[in-house]
């Protein structure tokens, strides 16, 4: 996919940042809109800078003065009126299980948000621009959704002494030819890039000098013909006010053509709901954490299984009762034969809520109750937020694929009763790098949280040796 760079507004466009406030209070959040426009088309990126979340935006149209935009990480849906100096926006905004709330923006990013912009110069550049950009990984091909995608992160530091603006990302392949993969400008940049230490950044793209940058890459080829052997990344970025824009390329790195590991559901049934991922914007995919003196994703792949009723719910009646939950209870399978590495039991249950913790959540803590699994040489499957007592199996133990672990709950960092899934390469909740994978075989019933099996006519869509995405609605069968 490609995507366009950011257009300057004029007249009654969207092109340009806009900044709001959602809520009151201790709740408030500042929201800032980046959008761009390319002939009739618009893109832009929605950063949450309280929350440190920069999401992408869908559907975003001008008709008239009717302004309307979707946030679909969150389930997120904005309507509202432009008034006829084109500064402001007037509107609601309806997230999935929050009831409708007044947002308003005024063109133009906060004062807080501001920056003193780069210092003049540099006049001349006798060397190219001093970056150090590395890839975290060699990123392994998989199938999802019915394409094969390549998830990795690029580190940047800027050493330089000016700001530098990325202005555009190009994947290309190693291989003979160069051939482009994706292409990435500025405005969409925006909703990959992070900033170390800084959460309140209107541009994370524009990196200070001496400051440390995370670029979250996802990309996404129609065929497994498409996988290269190897890629590069062509970076283009201005330097502080110098008028000419340099592009670097990267030095190889090699991609992993191998198959996946391909295991058995870890659950069994319809309407199980793939939350928080596998997604490049999703709350795993950007959870980087420095342990030991070294940074890891372990949830890159992570997926957060919830239960749906027919009716889109995940609960019934009183919604602080842990057994109203759909998936509360379920059995929990192991997706292969292995070996039981790590066991933790005793913590808890929480209240459902999204502040209600039983026990503070320390790295001990976070988990749950949890199993770990090792299924293969630098493969474990982790299994969190188990029941307490519910556990099956103890360390050492050898468990055949199918075999009952424990059962769902709600125990360390969970908001409701669900299972917290992934798989990565040493025997550790957070210490390690997560792996794609593959299921089998499975079904998408449908798609989004609130989905409702009791309206839908569509049949199931049956996809074998997949990973589901963000948002899927699955029914494994046993």
């Amino acid at each position: 996919m490609k995507f366009f760079a950011q257009s300057s507004p004029n007249d009654r466009s969207l092109a340009g940042t806009w900044s709001g406030t959602l809520g009151g209070g201790a709740a408030k959040l500042r929201i800032l809109l980046n959008i761009s426009k390319s002939g009739d088309a618009y893109s832009g990126s929605l950063n949450s800078l309280d929350q440190g979340a920069v999401l992408p935006m869908f559907a975003i149209r001008l008709d008239g003065g009717k302004v309307h935009f979707e946030i679909k990480a969150v389930g997120g849906v904005y309507d509202g009126t432009l008034d006829q100096d084109a500064k402001s926006i007037t509107g609601t905004w309806v997230q999935t299980g929050v009831p409708p709330q007044p947002l308003s923006f005024q063109r133009g990013a906060p004062p807080q948000a501001e920056s003193s912009g780069p210092p003049p110069g540099p006049e001349k550049m006798a060397l190219p621009p001093q970056l150090d950009i590395s890839a975290s990984l060699s990123p392994t091909a998989f199938e999802a959704g019915g394409k094969w995608n390549l998830v990795y992160e690029l580190r940047i530091a800027n050493r330089e002494r000016w700001y530098c603006k990325l202005t555009r990302l190009e994947v290309v392949s190693a291989d003979a030819g160069h051939k482009s993969l994706a292409t990435f400008d500025a405005a969409y940049l925006d909703t990959m890039v992070t900033q170390a230490g800084r959460r309140d950044v209107a541009e994370p793209s524009n990196l200070p000098p001496g400051s440390f940058a995370v670029v979250y890459v996802w990309v996404t080829l129609d065929r497994r013909a498409d996988v290269p052997s190897a890629i590069a990344q062509r970076l283009s970025e201005k330097i502080g006010t110098h008028p000419d824009e340099f592009t670097l390329e990267t030095a190889p790195t090699p991609i992993h053509r191998n198959p996946v590991v391909v295991i058995s559901p870890p659950l069994t049934g319809d309407n199980w709901l793939a939350g928080n991922g596998p997604s490049n914007t999703s709350v795993h995919r950007r959870a980087l954490l420095s342990l030991g003196g070294r940074s890891y994703i372990s949830q890159r792949f992570a997926i957060d299984w919830v239960r749906l009723y027919p009716d889109g719910k995940t609960f019934r009646g009183d919604r602080l009762d842990n057994s109203n939950y759909r998936a509360y209870g379920a059995e929990i399978h192991a997706v292969a034969d292995g070996v039981v590495t790590e066991v933790k039991d005793g913590i808890p249950q929480n209240t459902p809520g999204p502040d209600s913790r039983a026990v503070p959540i320390t790295l001990q803590t976070i988990g749950g109750n949890h199993v770990i699994l090792r299924i293969g040489e630098g493969l474990y499957a982790f299994y969190a937020h188990m029941q307490p007592g519910s556990i099956r199996v103890k360390i050492g133990d050898t468990v055949r694929r199918g075999q009952i672990l424990g059962l769902v709950g709600n125990t360390g960092n969970s908001t409701e009763p669900h299972l917290h899934f992934d798989i990565c390469d040493a025997s550790s909740m957070l210490a390690c790098e997560g792996l794609p994978y593959a299921f089998a075989s499975f079904e998408v019933q449908g798609r989004g949280w609130g989905w409702k099996s009791s309206e839908s006519k569509e049949p199931p869509v049956k996809h074998e040796g997949e990973m589901p995405l963000e948002g899927d609605v699955v029914r494994f069968n046993p």
